[in-house]
């Protein structure tokens, strides 16, 4: 069976229905108790919990639902990935930010994209214990919504990146993988301000424009990027590797890393 290519259109259409699905994953994982819920370790070290779990089983039941036909590629389903994915795929990390979430921190996400040729076309992440949720489709721009704990929709408002505007760097951080590789690009930008968060709560800061760069010059897997990716990019910033080459998912690498990359607000800074 040849996989459906969806485009911009179609993409659109279903925006307010993922929405609504990626709300319904952060209503489960709030109503899971983090003190009681079993945490476990996957064969590389990560933690899963039964909130990951979850919030899974709503997107995959959603999305078979919305979308049959439609590969999906999850963190908590590796096992049953087959790379490569030509045309349309949807790419799903359904709790980013565990170690956050096991710790009682908040900026814990719901990561879903998708991908259409190797590229990241719409994103939604929500941040259930934030109450909100940033989406977006590329070429058609971004909002942050606002949610409640119950997974209903609430109010949508549109975001852009900002040109940075000459004062010095606000930069989205880890506050779980540092490494040495981004401290130093950092520190490459004299009096930079780093804004210590988890999750892809950072791209979403870069997109609304409360930060102006979010680098990550560390491994780190496709589907922990995919979705903020094309919300950044949505909302008119850019992202690529260090030297600007441009990042693609679901193709080659049959462990779905992503060597490095780099989040601009501005896009005239990044390089190409």
């Amino acid at each position: 069976m040849t996989t459906p290519v969806i485009e911009r259109d179609a993409a659109l259409a279903l925006l307010a229905p993922l929405t609504d699905l990626v709300a319904q994953a952060g209503a489960a994982i709030l109503a899971v108790n983090r003190r009681a819920m079993t945490v476990a370790d996957k064969t590389d070290g990560s933690p899963v919990t039964e909130a990951d779990l979850a919030a899974d089983t709503v997107i995959a039941e959603g999305l078979a639902r919305l979308v049959p036909g439609v590969p999906t590629l999850s963190e908590e389903r590796v096992g049953q990935a087959s790379p490569p994915y030509r045309h349309s795929f949807f790419l799903i990390d359904p709790l980013d930010g565990t170690r956050e979430f096991v710790a009682g921190h908040d900026e814990f996400t719901v990561n879903l994209a998708l991908i259409t040729d190797g590229q990241p076309l719409l994103g939604i992440v929500g941040a259930p214990a934030l109450g909100l949720l940033w989406r977006g489709v590329v070429g058609h721009g971004a909002e942050r919504v606002v949610i409640a704990a119950d997974g209903t929709v609430g109010a949508a408002e549109a975001i852009r990146t900002r040109a940075f505007p000459g004062h010095p760097w606000v930069a989205a951080v880890s506050r779980s993988h540092g490494d040495p590789r981004t401290e130093a690009f950092i520190d490459g930008r004299p009096g930079a301000v780093r804004q210590m968060m988890g999750s892809a709560v950072k791209f979403c800061r870069v997109a609304e424009g409360s930060a102006d760069i979010y680098p990550r010059l560390a491994p780190t897997c496709e589907w922990d990027v995919a979705a903020g990716h094309a919300v950044v990019i949505a909302a008119g910033g850019r992202i690529g590797t260090a030297r600007g080459a441009p990042i693609r998912f679901g193709e080659t690498r049959e462990d779905f890393i992503i060597p490095e990359f780099i989040a601009w607000g501005d896009p005239s800074l990044a390089p190409r």
